[in-house]
């Protein structure tokens, strides 16, 4: 009885030993790699260094002036556990975001206890600066208590600044977009602007040198080989080109 377990217990170890070397093996052979271009991207998680980088953002100004509040109230929700931007709404672990826009960075917000990384910053709140912080808190103060990563779409960001705005006794008017100062490329081969101008003038230059023949060099040299403009017959080589009667 007792061979008989200790072989039954033979062929299971001998089992999982095989099972287990084949898996080590299967792994090795089909071990996957990471593809370059990601099939979809995890919000929230940066790209490994060497990945693509992403598309340069435009001034803040540019989404801000296609803002949507509402949707803005909505990416706000991401916020709601730590702040609020109530009229008169309490401080939470976050301050209230009522007004915000205009007001002292680290000490408004009805003496909310900010962090001395954001109490070093100065300025007051701004477009910009406010844009930036939505982007990456830690980034822009370093050493700041809040722990939220950020938002990384600057769409997202200027919705939510469009929504803070209006929770305000006194909203701002929304920045226009900044006028576009790149300049269209001119075709393969074409002359700049500047380049046609200097050419142009070398060309008047030229032709204002090219000396005009007299009348004398004009009747003595072919009419396909005259320098410049004939000069107008006079009365008189009239008089003498017509065939005596």
């Amino acid at each position: 009885m007792n061979d008989r377990g200790n072989t039954i217990a033979g062929w299971v170890l001998a089992g999982g030993i095989a099972a287990l070397g084949l898996s080590i093996v299967t792994g090795e052979y089909f071990h996957a790699e990471r593809p370059e271009t990601m099939g979809y991207t995890v919000e929230g998680v940066e790209a490994e260094a060497g990945g693509e980088e992403a598309a340069a953002e435009q001034p803040i100004e540019v989404y801000l002036a296609k803002a949507d509040p509402a949707k803005g109230e909505q990416v706000f929700k991401k916020c709601a556990a730590c702040h609020n931007a109530d009229n008169g709404g309490p401080n939470a672990l976050g301050p209230n975001l009522w007004g915000v826009l205009g007001e002292s960075i680290g000490t408004g917000a009805n003496g909310f206890a900010f962090s001395d990384a954001l109490k070093g910053k100065g300025g007051t709140w701004n477009w910009d600066n406010l844009a930036q912080w939505l982007k990456n808190p830690k980034a822009f103060a370093p050493g700041t208590k809040m722990t939220f990563a950020g938002l990384s779409k600057p769409e997202d960001r200027a919705d939510v600044i469009a929504f803070l705005n209006q929770h305000s006794a006194s909203p701002l008017p929304m920045p226009a977009a900044p006028a576009a100062t790149a300049t269209a490329a001119a075709p393969e081969g074409a002359a700049s602007p500047e380049k046609a101008a200097a050419e142009g003038k070398d060309d008047a230059q030229k032709a204002g040198n090219v000396p005009v023949p007299t009348e004398a060099q004009a009747a003595k040299q072919p009419a396909g080989n005259i320098a410049g403009p004939a000069a107008p017959a006079t009365s008189g080589q009239q008089a003498q080109q017509r065939p005596t009667k």
